[in-house]
């Protein structure tokens, strides 16, 4: 399957989805939206993978939001033009709402999700990272909420998640400033994990890191993504209560005993990857 905005390689239980409009900093088109959950979803649906790296090419991760590809041609019909403005307030809501389902699938994807950042990731490059699981990022990266400078509040992502991630008094400054926040900060804020010299070592990093992700238990893994999203949002009381319904009907004994063997020979487990995701019945 061919992209207009991603290259995907799929080797060693590893999905590698790279941005590939460098010559336009990598912003975020029409196909953009589409593709991206589709290519996520197609992954994890069909077992493909066991962990997801989320790369880009040329100097900057993504300079966010391509507008001008969004500005709709003029109506001159006077009766259409009523009729457009009328359903002006829903068409651009339900627009809103597919646009942050883009992201939100990374973030319901059974499978880890690996970001890796270099140069500038501005607006909806926020809300695509802060949806991943883990964040690299290179010394020269930066983010920042930059909506606010063009008088927009961001809409896809940003807000719920990132406020999860570092202080919110920090969020909030980042927000109404629009400021630049550099790598160094990112990392002693807890947005990004680690931060490295340059992309080359950082993807050198990240795909170590994925290796070590895709020789774990599937099963365990999803279960340790689906607990911490789930106690995100519920109290202690139910999140405890959440992961023991899960073990008790996801625990694996055959999967414990090989990854304790191979903890023990000092080998690979050997492991069954995720079923396919059954859509239809029958």
């Amino acid at each position: 399957m061919t992209y207009s905005c991603f290259d995907v390689q799929i080797k060693n239980n590893i999905a590698h989805i790279i941005l590939n409009r460098p010559e336009k900093r990598n912003s975020m088109v029409p196909a953009f939206w589409n593709e991206l959950p589709e290519i996520v979803r197609d992954i994890d649906e069909n077992a493909k993978a066991r962990v997801i790296v989320l790369s880009s090419t040329g100097p900057h991760f993504s300079s966010g939001l391509d507008v001008a590809s969004f500005v709709e041609p003029e109506i001159t019909d006077p009766a259409a033009k009523k009729a457009a403005s009328i359903r002006a307030g829903a068409s651009f809501y339900s627009a809103v709402k597919n646009m942050q389902g883009t992201f939100t699938a990374l973030q319901e994807c059974r499978l880890p999700v690996l970001a890796a950042v270099q140069g500038g990731c501005i607006g909806g490059g926020v809300d695509l990272i802060t949806a991943c699981d883990i964040r690299f990022a290179t010394e020269d990266a930066f983010i920042t909420i930059f909506e606010t400078n063009i008088g927009m509040t961001a809409d896809v992502g940003t807000f719920p998640r990132i406020t999860k991630l570092i202080p919110d008094g920090l969020a909030r400054e980042l927000a109404y400033t629009g400021r630049r926040m550099q790598a160094d900060e990112g990392k002693t804020a807890g947005l990004f994990n680690s931060v490295f010299k340059d992309q080359g070592v950082m993807m050198a990093a990240a795909m170590e890191m994925a290796a070590e992700i895709a020789s774990k238990a599937p099963l365990a893994v999803m279960g340790c993504k689906r607990m911490m999203n789930y106690s995100q949002n519920h109290s202690i009381e139910d999140s405890l209560d959440y992961i023991a319904i899960w073990n008790a009907s996801m625990l694996q004994r055959d999967e414990i005993f090989e990854a304790m063997t191979a903890n023990t020979e000092k080998r690979q487990g050997k492991f069954v990857d995720l079923p396919p995701i059954q859509k239809n019945i029958g």
